[in-house]
């Protein structure tokens, strides 16, 4: 039961960690470039949105 709990932790924590890079990388992007700051938000939540698929793949996965 450990293991599966475990597996679940780090695809949560690796979620955590790409999502907070990609908002991270945007702000700065957004700041250096504000006039494309509509494209960059849009691509920011597309890839947070497939991460958190991934990540509820993996949580899922896990507890199975």
């Amino acid at each position: 039961m450990t293991i599966t709990g475990l597996a679940a932790g780090l695809s949560v924590l690796g979620a955590g960690l790409g999502i907070g890079r990609i908002g991270g990388s945007a702000m700065e992007a957004i700041a250096r470039q504000p006039e494309a700051a509509s494209k960059i938000q849009t691509a920011m939540i597309i890839s947070a949105a497939l991460i958190e698929g991934v990540a509820f793949f993996g949580v899922a996965t896990a507890l199975m």
